[in-house]
């Protein structure tokens, strides 16, 4: 019995170690985290009276979270996600990025490199201290500053940095 379990390690080592070898490595938004910033974004809004949207991306775009609020607009869900997807694929602020592609006409192309995009304020990428992890978007407040404050709620709830 002892030969078969010591043959049966043997055996497995290297796949356990080559198994730990291409584990990630780089840093990532866990759930439960896109959750409560979304979720605290989302009552944010709320407490100031407006029904919004609120989504949370990985750093890879895809959609970890997506809170509609009651009677929020039929756009505001399409909307958040693309002000998400935008602040982590450019890790940079929605707000920011518009003024910056009005300030410089050259880069106008950047609204359309993916059709995901959306260059509004209210998007903010989720970063812990240098780490881009994600993104989380707010629509549907009557403007993108007030949208960019319930996200910045977002952020602050799970420990993000807030710009």
């Amino acid at each position: 019995m002892r030969i078969k379990t010591v043959l049966a390690s043997l055996l497995l080592s290297p796949v356990v170690a080559s198994a730990a070898t291409q584990l990630p490595s780089a840093p990532f938004l866990p759930l439960e985290l896109a959750l409560k910033a979304a979720s605290t974004a989302l009552q944010a809004c709320a407490e100031k009276g407006y029904a919004v949207s609120v989504a949370v991306v990985a750093r890879d775009g895809s959609t970890k979270a997506l809170l509609k609020a009651d009677n929020s607009g039929p756009h505001t869900g399409s909307s958040a996600e693309g002000k998400a997807f935008t602040s982590a694929a450019m890790g940079r602020d929605t707000a920011g990025l518009s003024e910056f592609i009005a300030n410089n006409p050259a880069n106008e192309g950047l609204r359309y490199m993916d059709a995901r995009m959306v260059i509004q304020a209210g998007g903010l990428p989720i970063k812990f201290g240098e780490a881009l992890v994600g993104g989380i978007g707010v629509g549907g407040a009557p403007t993108g500053a007030i949208d960019a404050e319930c996200a910045v709620a977002g952020l602050k709830k799970i420990g993000a940095a807030t710009q």
